[in-house]
C-alpha cells in the first residue's frame, strides 16, 4: 500500500479545518492511505487546538511559534513526509480553493511515472471562479512572465496545489529552499524542470476562498517578480 501525506498550512483557518480534513481523508483506498500533516503557524484563533483535539491517528500536527510564511512551513512537511517514508506528498490549501475530489486524479497521474503532478488553472483556458479580474490578470501574467524568463515548461507556474513522488523530492536539496508566496511555488516547480523530473499538470477549478482571509500581499508579488531572476541566473552558473 502506498502512503500519502497531505501537507496543509494553516494561520487563522478554524472556519475551514474541520470540514476540509475528513473530504480529504476519504480519498483513502486499500491500495492508497491517505495522512494529513496541519502545519499551524500559531494560529490566534485555535486551528492547532480544533486539530488536536480530533485525536485522529492520521492526522498530524507541526506546531510553530509564529508565522513564518507558506515556503518553509511546506519544506517543514516535506521533511516530514521523507522522514516517515511517505511515497507522494501534497501541497494544498484549507480554504477548500484546492478541492479534495481532485486528489485521487493526482494520485492516478503520478502513478503513471510522473515526478510531480500540478493542479493547473489555465491549461485548459482559465479556470478560476470568485476572483477579481486584476488578481485573476495578475495571476496569468505571472505564469507568462516565469516563463519568459526561466524557460519554464509549465502553465501554471504560481499554482499551490500539487502532488511529489518523494524519491523525487529526496533528491531536492530543501534547505536551499528560502523562498515563500507565489515564488517559492515557482522556484519548486523550476528545480524539478531543471533535473529533468517528469512534469504533468491536470486541469482543476480554482475557487477562492469562502471562509477567511487570503494571505496574498505586495509583499509576495514582489519576491516572485524577482525570484525568477535569482532562479535563471543560478541556472546559468549551474548552482541551481
Amino acid at each position: 500500500m502506498n502512503k500519502t501525506l497531505v501537507i496543509i498550512p494553516t494561520y487563522n483557518e478554524a472556519d475551514n479545518i474541520l470540514r476540509i480534513i475528513p473530504e480529504v481523508l476519504k480519498n483513502s483506498s486499500p491500495d492508497n492511505d491517505f495522512h494529513i500533516l496541519v502545519v499551524d503557524d500559531n494560529s490566534p484563533d485555535g486551528t492547532a487546538k480544533l486539530v488536536e483535539d480530533l485525536k485522529n491517528e492520521k492526522v498530524h500536527i507541526l506546531k510553530r511559534e509564529k508565522k513564518s510564511g507558506l515556503g518553509t512551513a511546506y519544506v517543514a512537511g516535506f521533511h516530514y513526509a521523507i522522514k516517515n517514508n511517505y511515497d507522494f506528498v501534497f501541497e494544498m490549501d484549507a480554504d477548500f480553493s484546492h478541492d479534495p475530489k481532485y486528489l485521487k486524479g493526482f494520485i492516478e497521474a503520478i502513478k503513471e511515472g510522473y515526478d510531480l503532478v500540478i493542479g493547473s488553472r489555465y491549461i485548459n483556458g482559465v479556470s478560476v471562479l470568485n476572483w477579481p479580474i486584476r488578481r485573476l490578470i495578475l495571476s496569468y501574467m505571472a505564469s507568462v512572465y516565469t516563463r519568459m524568463v526561466t524557460g519554464l515548461k509549465v502553465m501554471d507556474t504560481t499554482a499551490g496545489f500539487m502532488c511529489y513522488k518523494v524519491s523525487a523530492l529526496k533528491q531536492i536539496n530543501l534547505d536551499e529552499v528560502k523562498s515563500n508566496g507565489y515564488s517559492f511555488q515557482i522556484e519548486m516547480k523550476f528545480k524539478f524542470f531543471k533535473r529533468g523530473f517528469k512534469i504533468k499538470e491536470i486541469p482543476i477549478l480554482f475557487i477562492d476562498r469562502l471562509e477567511g482571509e487570503s494571505k496574498m500581499s505586495r509583499k509576495v508579488v514582489y519576491e516572485a517578480y524577482f525570484m525568477v531572476w535569482k532562479l535563471k541566473f543560478k541556472s546559468i552558473v549551474g548552482k541551481l
